[in-house]
């Protein structure tokens, strides 16, 4: 009998895009290519406070942001870049920076040498660079200096500052056409049209095609796939994905999820960026927890051990699973800036916690450690998985914390002794 879907297609499609690097240091991020997908976020403080900046830079890395943009716009932020450098270089932080410029980027660059030299990667809006007989010439100065300092650079295309007198001339065209086309369909062109000129542009002034990444931002979810669909079909430079201003809370998490898993799965995108406004009180690091999810849910990188739990039903009325599956999970997280190094391999292993009979020991079974607590009216004992076999069983009050030692020695002696062999 037949599978009705072939196995290949189950899995994100290759990607074919150039590879790009952005470096500081010793660390060398590439992107594109047979490269991971990368995940970059964002800082929004003020970058004139080179000490709260740096501070949540470091934040972002050590969530898994493996490249950080930050805000250059005035001349005193670019002043303040090469600090936020240096405080991040001594606190052991060697995350690559990205200066995001708009309108005056290429004064800043030109004269804020030690800016330039201390970014990574540029990020330049063809949109926001000048107007008329000005774009040429200061969109020129700032890959002047990308290739002054041998830096990368990302043309980022975004709908709400596109080039106006683009988008109007391919409008002017579009009328002239028998049967035009929908004005949306004219807004995709001018995106596309944008970006890849804007390459063709920066190549034709000497830079090196292999140091140009696009990307084309929209913030709706059809829009965004449409849209990058064209410039994947057009180009091979390596692309970044993001939804832009995709809101905050289920609806950004949900709509940057969908727009970005879909494009991931046909083996377009290169890096993400998931923008979500954070809700009050939250932390900016939740848009890379959101990154690394989608990344990890499509199978494409392992960043944190995977946690299953059930959703729970009339079987499941007791809340110990649900609390065993937060506790579980918030310490495999909080752990992870130290496992990385202390026991690599750690982020591909999977822990299930089960609330009863039904599925419990065959979902854990399939993890590499799984407990199945009692539902309602089972006895009250908890078989404990490893490795595909039952291990034990843990009765009484203190089935959590058994199993969280459990679970803690596994990892020590699972992943400690691969440590110490490596």
């Amino acid at each position: 009998m037949q599978p009705c879907l072939p196995i290949e297609a189950a899995f994100p499609k290759p990607r074919h895009s150039r590879q790009a690097r952005a470096a500081w240091g010793a660390n060398v991020v590439t992107i594109g290519g047979d490269a991971p997908v990368r995940i970059q976020s964002m800082t929004n403080t003020d970058t004139q406070d080179a000490i709260g900046t740096a501070i949540q830079v470091k934040e972002l890395a050590i969530a898994g942001s493996e490249l950080v943009r930050i805000t250059v716009n005035t001349p005193e932020a670019a002043a303040q870049v090469p600090y936020i450098r240096e405080q991040l270089d001594r606190m052991g932080i060697a995350v690559p920076l990205i200066g995001d410029f708009h309108y005056n980027g290429h004064r800043l660059l030109t004269d804020y040498p030690d800016c330039a030299q201390a970014l990574s990667k540029y990020r330049i809006n063809p949109g926001n660079v000048g107007k008329g007989d000005k774009h040429d010439k200061q969109f020129g100065q700032m890959i002047e200096a990308a290739m002054r300092w041998n830096k990368p650079v990302r043309i980022g295309v975004n709908w709400g500052s596109l080039d106006q007198e683009l988008l109007a001339g391919l409008m002017d065209v579009n009328s002239a056409r028998a049967e035009p086309w929908d004005a949306k369909l004219v807004m995709y062109e001018a995106l596309v049209t944008s970006a890849i000129d804007s390459a063709k542009l920066a190549e034709s002034m000497g830079m090196d095609g292999s140091q140009v990444i696009l990307s084309c931002k929209v913030s709706g979810v059809q829009d965004l796939i449409s849209v990058y669909r064209e410039l994947a079909r057009r180009c091979d430079y390596p692309l970044h994905l993001g939804l832009t201003e995709a809101g905050m809370g289920t609806k950004g998490t949900v709509a940057s999820s969908v727009a970005l898993g879909i494009l991931l799965q046909e083996g377009i995108g290169d890096t993400i960026r998931v923008s979500l406004t954070p809700q009050p009180g939250e932390s900016r690091t939740q848009e890379v927890v959101i990154a690394s999810e989608i990344i990890q849910g499509l199978g494409l990188r392992s960043f944190v051990p995977s946690v299953t739990a059930c959703p729970g039903c009339g079987r499941t009325t007791s809340t110990t699973f649900q609390e065993l599956a937060k506790q579980i999970d918030d310490y495999l997280r909080a752990q992870m800036p130290v496992w990385r190094k202390k026991y690599p391999g750690v982020e591909k292993m999977k822990v299930a916690v089960m609330g009863c009979i039904v599925n419990g020991p065959g979902e854990s079974k399939h993890a590499d450690i799984g407990i199945s607590l009692p539902g309602t009216g089972e006895a009250p004992a908890a078989p404990v998985f490893i490795d595909g076999q039952k291990a034990l069983t843990l009765r009484g009050e203190n089935i959590v914390t058994e199993f969280h030692q459990i679970v803690e020695n596994y990892i020590e002696k699972r992943f400690g002794t691969v440590a110490e062999t490596a």
